[in-house]
């Protein structure tokens, strides 16, 4: 556990220091987001949050093929990780091109695509579909074309949600830590090797963008952009992918304590957490979908009636509705970990209340506010 920390540690010193260099590197190079009429900045502010986040994960891979213990780990820990980090900076490059230029929607999808496709090519994906109680074997297509989707969708659903600032990083960053959280405490449990691709990539994402977060949260200096949204998707992708090539299919059956999951087998958690830990995201990018596409308009084109925009909306301050979706991620990350892990009817009821009192402080403070002002 200690060298996780230590690859933690430097992921955010990393990322934090090139921040200041990437934002400087932006500005010069004219990559700054302007003030559009969807937008909530007011100032025009620079991008590149992605390439920062990139050298936090590439110092914590360096570092951690130097540590003790996790250097010790057999050729397919490190084969997981250089597949991702070579499809990030894939994923981040087009995402740095955006930023500069204004790639289209279907360019941008296109390298969406190819990340997915190169970070498959060199070995990382589905080794089988975990089911409830059992699993369904995958040919090479069908593992291919699942692991493309699962990290294209992935990848969307994060830069869809990257409205406020902090809003992407922090989130991801919640997700990363209950991943992390997830993967190690299962390894434990079942008598597996600590060491995990899987922990390695999840917890150097978490951070860099930690790392970040001190130039992203509002009032922001830079924005994380594209090349830093799609990043933070497609790693919280491949980390899942990776889990579930990991340990064998039968072999993820206990929790803490060998408690038995009461909702999920813990065989299906790895494909069903990265999309429970990006709920507000997808269901985000879901509603978007669907509304604009209901008006006769491209699924890609931007609006403001995103769920964060709402929060804006009804009352909230900028850096409260941040923090209230930071509030409802962390109650969907932790939860589904926490169903994964334990069991018993306590644990439903202790969700229950958590959600309540979310809800409440959504929908109540600003009515609240607006009677002591009033």
């Amino acid at each position: 556990m200690r060298e996780y920390l230590v690859i933690f540690g430097v992921a955010i010193g990393v990322a934090y220091l090139l921040s200041s260099i990437a934002r400087q590197t932006a500005q010069q190079l004219g990559a700054v987001a302007k003030v559009r009429d969807r937008d909530v900045h007011a100032i025009p502010t620079p991008y590149f949050g992605g390439p920062a986040m990139l050298g936090g994960l590439l110092a914590a891979y360096l570092t951690a093929t130097h540590l003790p213990f996790l250097s010790m780990g057999d050729e397919s820990l490190y084969a997981d990780v250089r597949a991702v980090l070579v499809g990030g900076m894939v994923i981040c490059l087009v995402g740095i091109i955006d930023d500069l230029f204004e790639l289209d929607a279907l360019s941008k999808f296109a390298g969406q695509v190819l990340a997915g496709v190169i970070t498959v090519a060199m070995g990382l994906h589905f080794v089988y579909l975990p089911l409830p109680n059992t699993y369904l074997g995958l040919d090479q297509a069908q593992a291919m074309i699942l692991t493309v989707f699962l990290i294209v969708a992935t990848a969307n659903a994060m830069n869809f949600v990257d409205g406020l600032d902090g809003l992407a990083a922090g989130m991801a960053a919640i997700g990363s830590i209950a991943f992390f959280v997830y993967a190690f405490t299962l390894a434990v449990e079942n008598g597996e090797t600590r060491a995990v691709a899987t922990a390695i990539l999840t917890i150097s994402l978490a951070g860099a963008c930690l790392g970040i977060l001190p130039h992203n949260f509002f009032p922001a200096r830079m924005f994380i952009g594209d090349s830093g949204s799609m990043l933070l998707g497609f790693v919280l992708a491949c980390s899942s992918i990776s889990l579930t090539g990991q340990f064998p299919a039968t072999s993820l059956s206990e929790g803490i304590g060998g408690a038995e999951s009461s909702l999920l087998p813990a065989a299906i958690l790895p494909l069903v957490l990265p999309i429970a830990i990006l709920t507000v995201p997808f269901l985000d990018m879901g509603l978007a979908v669907l509304r604009r596409t209901r008006a006769g308009r491209s699924p890609f084109s931007p609006d403001k009636m995103h769920l964060h925009h709402r929060l804006l909306e009804i009352g909230h301050s900028h850096r409260r509705a941040v923090l209230l979706m930071y509030a409802g991620a962390a109650l969907v990350a932790f939860g589904v970990v926490a169903i994964g892990l334990f069991s018993g009817w306590q644990l439903f009821v202790a969700i229950a209340l958590l959600t309540a009192l979310v809800a409440a402080a959504i929908f109540l403070l600003p009515r609240l506010e607006k009677k002591v002002w009033s």
